[in-house]
């Protein structure tokens, strides 16, 4: 499966990278903003894109809204990755079209496993 890790901090792509390449044996690709991620979405179409919701230029939330109105990408599935985890904040995300979402800071260890989690939830609520 190929991810597409988009987010502007730098030692969350770090730790992200390692998790999802040595504990989840993932093919990870990373963007640092959304512009570039959405770049890489149409040239590499990920099975999965991690979406950070907070980031300068253009939010997650913002960057989903154009992978959405793209005929190429707009099937690929998000999950947010964000601090702001409130039920009302999830089911904010949600509405926009995310899968999911993961709190930040993640687990490591945990990241993979939570994704493929809400990948098969999703796939059984279709």
């Amino acid at each position: 499966m190929k991810i597409l890790m988009v987010d502007d901090e730098d030692d969350i792509r770090k730790v992200g990278l390692l998790s999802l390449q040595r504990v989840g044996k993932f093919e990870v690709l990373q963007a640092e903003d959304a512009f570039t991620g959405l770049d890489l979405a149409r040239k590499e179409k990920p099975d999965l894109i991690l979406l950070d919701a907070m980031m300068p230029g253009m939010d997650g939330p913002a960057a989903l809204q154009t992978l959405r109105q793209d005929a190429e990408i707009q099937h690929i599935p998000v999950i947010f990755m964000t601090a702001k985890v409130q039920p009302q904040d999830i089911a904010y995300y949600r509405s926009l079209g995310a899968i999911g979402v993961i709190s930040k800071p993640f687990d490591p260890m945990t990241l993979p496993s939570e994704i493929r989690q809400i990948l098969a939830e999703s796939q059984t609520a279709n």
